[in-house]
């Protein structure tokens, strides 16, 4: 089951970002908007198979979308983002396993801000729709772990990022997206 849309891909929107949960249907919804949007697209994969689990997760991934270019790129969006088609639709999926990678690779938190800044100026200068998917791990327990905390304050950092740099940006949940308002127009 898709994902509910009610706004028109078709419109030259810049960055759109999905957030949710696991099995929110961001991923699905990503493709979803990529297929009705009739135009050439560039799927950027962030996730590495370390263990089986994985390998069968990103075989169901490519299962899902159609037969797309695909880049596989665990650290360096922002080459990746210059071997696509200017006016292609971009599929970056996704961010929270691109902070994990560049975390466990050993990137400084200076680094990995830089990285990001990097990688939102280069989708900036795109002329073709940008789609980025990413966890909200921000809902749940206080990870245990310093490194837990490290990577959900980092990534929520980032989310927020790419959340203000966006034109669109979703909250899905249950297969159900919210549109995001900034928090200016809430309070007026």
């Amino acid at each position: 089951m898709q994902p509910e849309t009610n706004f028109d891909i078709s419109l030259p929107l810049g960055l759109i970002v999905l957030l949710g949960g696991a099995r929110s249907g961001k991923s699905s919804l990503a493709v979803e908007l990529a297929t009705q949007s009739n135009k050439s697209v560039v799927f950027i994969a962030t996730a590495q198979a370390h263990d089986e689990d994985m390998k069968n997760r990103i075989a169901r991934h490519q299962a899902e979308r159609p037969g797309w270019k695909t880049i596989e790129t665990p650290l360096d969006l922002t080459i990746a983002l210059k071997d696509c088609p200017a006016n292609s639709l971009v599929i970056i999926d996704c961010l929270t396993l691109w902070v994990s990678n560049l975390m466990l690779a050993g990137y400084s938190e200076a680094e990995i801000r830089t990285a990001n800044t990097r990688t939102l100026a280069a989708i900036d200068k795109r002329a073709g729709t940008t789609i980025a998917v990413s966890n909200e791990v921000g809902l749940g327990i206080v990870p245990e772990t310093s490194i837990g905390r490290d990577y959900r304050d980092g990534l929520g950092r980032i989310n927020q990022q790419w959340v203000r740099a966006s034109s669109k940006s979703l909250f899905l949940v249950a297969g159900r997206a919210l549109e995001l308002q900034k928090p200016e127009k809430i309070l007026r």
